[in-house]
């Protein structure tokens, strides 16, 4: 049988396998030795109250076996199928990709920056001459501007989309499983771009096809009783990328698409504009005030991280994220900025 348990935990107790056994035997009223596997579901650690617990939803395996959940993607093979053109290989482009893979509809990626691995030697020739490449530097390239300067999976929109998939993904391609049960869930940048080509090459096993070093200069489209068809795109060399759909993955940097929606007269919301600052602190610091404690044995326990929210005359005031041992990285897209964002 399977029994689902809400049970508090000691970080001793959650990262050691015999004494994890023993407290959820211990509350369900059975003996150690009847627990064939104990998975975790969700973990949070909570420090509040003077006492370091783990709050963790977790299902016990009494005398059953434990198989693995699939995190297969289970992908068409679409070297055949009608094509899906997306501009773009960060985030939104690469989950886009996939889900056409999984809808049996042939994903033609177009990037203007470089593969992830090569995209590396950019980000290098920008810190030792100070030359930015505008096409592929910290912001843009196979990955997106996460891949080299985060690595953390966050979000507040939790009411959109399935989240868990995007977690299923990222584990399919080689992420820590644990990303799946974690509130604040963390990938790593020193993971992150081997599992960004993993998913290209998901994607090109099944028929996708990627085109870097393209730039997009302009949209095909049709006029046709008052409506515009979006029919594909157009590169700087005037390659033409036509398909059923097009899909725009292309991120706030991206300025260049926004002055061609300009240009076409098409309609463009402004965004709020939000002004960030950092602010830096000892990491042993953070961990005495959060842990309550200034002596610590942190054996048991990850770097403690925090969080802050207020509203000032009706704005919102929030810290966005932690780079624990981060770096400031140059995030210029183009010659003559000044950009700078946290790297991880």
């Amino acid at each position: 049988m399977i029994k689902h348990l809400d049970i508090d935990l000691t970080p001793e107790e959650y990262c050691t396998h015999s004494l994890l056994s023993r407290a959820v035997a211990h509350k369900c009223g059975i003996s150690p030795s009847d627990i064939t596997h104990v998975e975790v579901l969700r973990r949070s650690l909570d420090s509040r109250r003077g006492r370091i617990l783990y709050h963790t939803s977790v299902d016990i395996y009494i005398g059953e076996e434990f198989s693995r959940p699939d995190y297969s993607g289970h992908y068409q093979d679409c070297h055949n199928r009608p094509q899906v053109i997306i501009v773009g290989a960060g985030p939104a482009g690469l989950f886009a990709s996939l889900r056409s893979l999984q809808l049996g509809l042939k994903p033609v990626i177009i990037e203007r920056g470089h593969p992830v691995d090569s995209r590396r030697y950019d980000i290098a020739q920008l810190a030792r001459t100070q030359q930015v490449n505008p096409d592929s530097n910290w912001c843009f390239g196979e990955g997106g501007a996460g891949t080299y300067s985060d690595g953390k999976l966050y979000t507040r929109s939790n009411k959109r989309g399935n989240i868990q998939y995007v977690l299923e993904r990222f584990i399919e391609h080689g992420a820590n499983p644990a990303i799946a049960i974690d509130s604040h869930a963390h990938i790593g940048t020193d993971k992150l771009s081997g599992i960004i080509a993993n998913i290209r090459h998901t994607i090109e096993d099944h028929g996708g096809e990627y085109h870097f070093a393209t730039r997009v200069t302009d949209f095909i489209v049709s006029q046709h009783a008052g409506q515009t068809q979006m029919l594909g795109v157009r590169d700087s060399q005037g390659n033409e990328y036509r398909g059923i759909a097009t899909i725009l993955a292309t991120g706030h940097s991206a300025r260049d698409i926004y002055y061609l929606f300009h240009n076409h007269g098409w309609l463009l919301e402004a965004k709020p504009f939000a002004l960030g600052v950092r602010v830096e602190h000892p990491q042993e610091l953070i961990n005495q005030i959060q842990y309550h404690s200034p002596k610590l044995n942190m054996r048991f326990l990850p770097p403690a991280a925090y969080s802050l929210t207020t509203q000032v005359d009706g704005h919102g005031v929030f810290s966005f994220c932690m780079c624990p041992g981060g770096v400031i990285v140059p995030a210029a897209t183009a010659p003559g900025q000044q950009v700078v964002n946290g790297r991880m």
